[in-house]
C-alpha cells in the first residue's frame, strides 16, 4: 500500500504549494474552493490529492515556497511577496509572479518605541542623546535591529549605513559602526521592550499589535500581498504529467522519419526545406500538459478574484433616463441593454465594483431606475 508521498501517487500530477498555516492559509482554502479544486486533507498530512484534476497540493511554510518553486520541487505556489523578496535574488530570479491575489496585504516596516524612559540610569558608555526617542531611520544606524527578515533588513541597513557614513565623513564626523541585525524567529514586537534591540523590522497589517507594544513606524521597506508564483524555467519532472487536453491525445501521428525509409532505396531521399516565416507547416505544436494545467488553474483563480471584486447589478429604466443611468453604470466593457415587453422600457445588466454598489444604487434610484437588484458573483471569466 503506497503513501500519499510515494512516487506512485505523485507521478503525473502537478504539484501546487499552499501555505500550511498562518495568515494566508484560510484565504487559500477559499480561493481553491472557488476555483473548484476538490480535495480532502487528511489529519496531520501535508499532501492532498485533488480529486477532479491531476494536481497534488503540498502544504509548506510560506517562507519555503519560493525556494521549492524556483528549484523545481513544486510547479506552482502561493506565498507572500515579502517571502519571495526575503528568499533573496538567487531564488527570486527563478520565480515569476503570475497573479497578485489581493489578500494578505501588509507592509514590512521599521518600527521603534514611541517613548523612552529618560529617567532611567544610563548604561556604561551610553550618552544622554541615545535615550531620546528615535524619530528617523537614520538614527538607527550603528544600533541593533531585531527582525525575522534578516535578508531584507540586512540589505536595507547596509545601504543606509553607507549613505549615512558618507554624509558624516563629508561633515568631518566619526564614522558609525555597521547596524547590527539580530535574527528573532517570533514575537519580534517584544524585542525593544525586552532590551534586545533599539528597533525592529517586521510585517504590519493593521498596526494594532505594534501600537499595543508602544511602537510606531518610521520607514517602510516594501508593501506585500499574496501572489501566485511559478518557475521561470520548465523542469524535466513536470513533462511527465499526463496530457490534460483530449485534443492532444487525438493528435494525428507524425510521419516516419527518413531513417525508417525503405531499405530498397539506396540513395538518401532529399529533405524538405525547413519552414520559414513565409511558409506554413501542417504539424501542430501543443503546449506541455503542465503549462496547460497551470494556465487552467490561473484562469480559474483570476475568475474567483474578479468575482470577489464585482457584483451584478440589474435594473429597469424608461427610455428617457437610459443615457443617464448608463453613464452611472458603464460596466467593465459595456452594459447589456435589453428591451422589455412594455413599450419604452429597457432592462439593464451590468457589472459594478462591489465597494461602489451602495452609492451606485443611490444614483440609479435618483435617476429614475426601478427594480434595482444586486447579485453576488461566485466566479466569472472577464
Amino acid at each position: 500500500m503506497s503513501t500519499l508521498l510515494s512516487a506512485e501517487n505523485l507521478t503525473g500530477r502537478l504539484l501546487f504549494a499552499i501555505p500550511k498555516k498562518g495568515r494566508l492559509y484560510e484565504k487559500c482554502l477559499e480561493l481553491l474552493s472557488g476555483a473548484d479544486v476538490q480535495f480532502k486533507r487528511a489529519h496531520r498530512l501535508d499532501v492532498a490529492l485533488v480529486q477532479n484534476l491531476p494536481i497534488a497540493l503540498v502544504f509548506l511554510p510560506a517562507a519555503d515556497i519560493p525556494r521549492f518553486v524556483g528549484q523545481g520541487n513544486v510547479d506552482l505556489g502561493i506565498t507572500g511577496q515579502d517571502m519571495v523578496a526575503e528568499a533573496g535574488p538567487q531564488i527570486g530570479n527563478l520565480v515569476t509572479e503570475v497573479i497578485e491575489l489581493g489578500f494578505g496585504k501588509c507592509k514590512l516596516q521599521v518600527q521603534v518605541p514611541e517613548k523612552v524612559d529618560e529617567t532611567a540610569p544610563l548604561a556604561d558608555g551610553q550618552s544622554p542623546e541615545s535615550r531620546k526617542p528615535i524619530e528617523s531611520v537614520e538614527q538607527l544606524v550603528g544600533k541593533k535591529v531585531a527582525t525575522s527578515f534578516d535578508t531584507l533588513a540586512g540589505a536595507y541597513f547596509k545601504k543606509l549605513d553607507a549613505e549615512v557614513n558618507e554624509k558624516r565623513k563629508a561633515e568631518g564626523l566619526e564614522v558609525l559602526p555597521p547596524t547590527e541585525i539580530e535574527y528573532v524567529g517570533g514575537s519580534v514586537e517584544a524585542a525593544c521592550a525586552l532590551g534586545v534591540a533599539d528597533g525592529i523590522v517586521d510585517l504590519v497589517e493593521s498596526g494594532e499589535t505594534m501600537r499595543a507594544c508602544g511602537l510606531h513606524p518610521i520607514s517602510t521597506l516594501l508593501s506585500s500581498q499574496a501572489v501566485l508564483i511559478r518557475s521561470v524555467t520548465s523542469h524535466p519532472r513536470i513533462e511527465a504529467i499526463r496530457r490534460f487536453s483530449s485534443a492532444d491525445l487525438n493528435a494525428p501521428p507524425q510521419p516516419p522519419s527518413s531513417s525508417s525509409s525503405s531499405s530498397s532505396t539506396s540513395e538518401q531521399q532529399p529533405q524538405p526545406p525547413a519552414p520559414t516565416a513565409t511558409t506554413t507547416t501542417t504539424s501542430r505544436t501543443t503546449p506541455s500538459a503542465a503549462s496547460a494545467l497551470i494556465d487552467l488553474i490561473t484562469s480559474r483563480i483570476r475568475g474567483v478574484i474578479a468575482a470577489d471584486k464585482y457584483v451584478l447589478c440589474q435594473y429597469n429604466v424608461y427610455k428617457t433616463a437610459l443615457e443617464t443611468v448608463l453613464k452611472i453604470t458603464p460596466g467593465r466593457r459595456a452594459a447589456t441593454v435589453s428591451p422589455l415587453r412594455e413599450d419604452g422600457w429597457s432592462a439593464v445588466s451590468v457589472m459594478v465594483l462591489k465597494g461602489q454598489i451602495a452609492e451606485v444604487m443611490d444614483k440609479l434610484e435618483a435617476a429614475g431606475a426601478e427594480d434595482v437588484l444586486v447579485t453576488a458573483l461566485h466566479n466569472c471569466r472577464v
